[in-house]
């Protein structure tokens, strides 16, 4: 009689008092109190809607997406006619390409990493410092870029309308056979928005299935949202602020070192780059604008050391103010055991990337007889 008693007590104590893991299967009204800096308002997480919005300019349609995919791949967009997004964005890569700094026209190194364009059709700006607010733009800025695909719409389009394949795609897409530089970003930018990764187990855990985190997972989610302080900046569905923060990334007078600073011309934005959303972080290494960190061990191991305040360098010859470590970086102190658990967390974002194989076969030019 007296062990049932207990074994009732130890059950309702139990049920009174859930462990921190039990709490978070619960669902998200029981969680703890995420770890906010002072004037930091953070949108929950949540699981991302099936599907980006679509602009009303640019309709979502299943012809333009089709159109896009082939354009997607198309090198002969570009000046050399040997680039095409898709070198830059390889589904075998993470829609990235694994390079610290991307190599585009004429093996020309450009000063950034290549981010994947896996649900780039949620951000409300592109580019690492955000110079752009629509993927159409993205297309157009990069097909332009003379370090990217360093293309000429014109000569482009000339010789598309030489492929009698692109004539069908472009009339079942819109209407009729013509060919313009809006109409060939406009389906590279339907195309992709249709890149998406909407689905890894930890949306599926925010969707209500309790057990699709193991326990490890949830142990790092818990400290995603405290000690290592990572909902300060990559919060609400997109895991991401969608703002501009310096980690020490960049070194005056070093390659892209403004960042947003040479969009906005705010001092407090030197050295200020996008933050990244994170679903499918397991698959695009390298990490950070200059792929500093070559894989999520490092790229851990720098957030709990607080990254680094660049020291002023006063006879540089470059008047740009010095970039400041932004106030949401600090030490972590988190442990080995812990750094795996955070690790096993992100790592339940990578899901099943979108993936194309094979590429799709490029429609062939018209025979010059």
């Amino acid at each position: 009689m007296r062990l049932c008693l207990l074994l009732l007590f130890w059950v309702g104590a139990a049920l009174a008092n859930p462990t921190l893991v039990e709490r978070y299967r619960q669902g998200q009204a029981h969680w703890p109190a995420a770890t906010l800096d002072a004037g930091i308002r953070a949108a929950p997480l949540a699981a991302l809607p099936a599907a980006p919005p679509c602009p009303a300019s640019n309709p979502c349609s299943e012809a333009s997406r089709v159109l896009g995919k082939q354009l997607f791949f198309e090198r002969r967009l570009s000046g050399s006619g040997q680039l095409a997004c898709a070198s830059c964005h390889d589904p075998d890569l993470g829609w990235a390409d694994g390079r610290r700094q991307a190599i585009g026209h004429n093996r020309q190194v450009g000063d950034m990493h290549s981010p994947t364009v896996v649900n780039s059709g949620y951000l409300q700006r592109l580019f690492w410092d955000g110079r752009v607010d629509s993927l159409e733009q993205q297309a157009m800025a990069s097909w332009l870029n003379p370090v990217e695909m360093a293309g000429d719409p014109n000569a482009a389009i000339a010789r598309l309308e030489r492929i009698p394949g692109y004539a069908e795609l472009f009339t079942k897409a819109y209407g009729d056979a013509s060919i313009s530089s809006e109409r060939i970003v406009n389906a590279i930018a339907s195309f992709s928005r249709s890149l998406t990764l909407t689905n890894s187990r930890f949306d599926q855990f925010m969707r209500g299935n309790s057990d699709a985190l193991s326990e490890q997972e949830i142990r790092g989610l818990h400290l995603f949202r405290t000690k290592a302080r990572c909902m300060n900046c990559h919060n609400g569905p997109l895991l991401s602020d969608q703002s501009f923060h310096h980690l020490g990334t960049s070194f005056h007078t070093v390659g892209n070192f403004k960042g947003r600073y040479s969009v906005t011309g705010n001092a407090t934005e030197v050295g200020a780059f996008r933050t990244p959303p994170l679903r499918g972080v397991g698959k695009t290494a390298p990490y950070m604008h200059t792929g500093l960190a070559t894989d999520l061990d490092m790229l851990l191991s720098l957030y709990n050391m607080g990254w680094w305040q660049n020291a002023e360098i006063s006879d540089s010859g470059d008047s740009t103010p010095q970039a400041r470590l932004s106030p949401q970086i600090k030490a972590l102190d988190l442990q080995l055991d812990e750094l795996a658990d955070l690790k096993a967390f992100l790592l339940s974002l990578t899901g099943n990337m979108p993936y194309i194989a094979p590429p799709p076969e490029l429609p062939e030019a018209a025979s010059a007889d």
